[in-house]
């Protein structure tokens, strides 16, 4: 049984809210804790050595964020989920989060068998979130398009690349889908970012929940 459970990891720089953490999933049935970092910069080697089925991660952490962490690590691990777990409640957090390739988003009050039920969930394909937090990704969405600057001045091509973006996409991999180069995807997220006056991938995410679906891509074609 022990090949078919689910390894955990844990970035919580609270001890005490780590070691319930850890408690919690060693605990479970067909669940593993396989490792408990205070920063990220101590799990960021770790993981990479030895890549767990799903990451537990704070946002708040001191130095590397949380964020900035899955930001690293989705490339490098696709494999491996990334479930945020923490107290921040305002959509920028959210989407910031979900941009850089987390697949769930919890908050810190979860019950314990929701919160096993979820890893559960997102080791599956899921996107588990808390139901606030699923209220606020909708209300995103539900934003009228005046409040939303510039995304009538996107390009195809721009609203392509902001497409990739908001689905947690690295720049290579971009590069790899639209088959550009990645000096010509900096390009196109730099003047995404002049159009629709934001400064983060997050701000720029959030964006993209007023535009008209895209039409279906074209095949890839070589770096230029």
């Amino acid at each position: 049984m022990t090949s078919l459970s689910i390894s955990v990891s844990i970035i919580e720089d609270d001890a005490s809210v780590r070691t319930i953490l850890a408690r919690w999933v060693a605990g479970a049935r067909n669940f593993r804790c396989v490792g408990e970092h205070a920063s990220a910069e101590a799990a960021l080697p770790r993981l990479q050595e030895n890549p767990p089925d799903v990451v537990l991660m704070d946002i708040n952490l001191t130095g590397i964020t949380g964020i900035q962490c899955v930001g690293r690590l989705k490339p490098a691990l696709p494999g491996t989920q990334f479930l945020m777990l923490t107290v921040y409640e305002d959509p920028e957090h959210i989407f910031e989060a979900l941009a850089a390739g987390a697949s769930g988003y919890l908050l810190k009050r979860t019950p314990r068998e929701e919160l096993l039920a979820a890893i559960k969930q997102v080791h599956e394909g899921g996107a588990p979130m808390t139901s606030y937090i699923a209220r606020k990704v909708v209300q995103a969405f539900h934003r009228p398009p005046s409040s939303q600057p510039g995304v009538s001045q996107l390009s195809p091509r721009e609203r392509e690349v902001l497409d990739l973006l908001s689905r947690g996409s690295a720049y290579k991999e971009i590069a790899e889908t639209l088959g550009i180069s990645m000096p010509t995807v900096n390009t196109h997220i730099h003047r995404i970012y002049e159009k629709l006056h934001v400064r983060s991938r997050g701000e720029a995410v959030a964006r993209l929940s007023n535009l008209p679906p895209l039409p279906p891509a074209a095949p890839a074609r070589r770096p230029r």
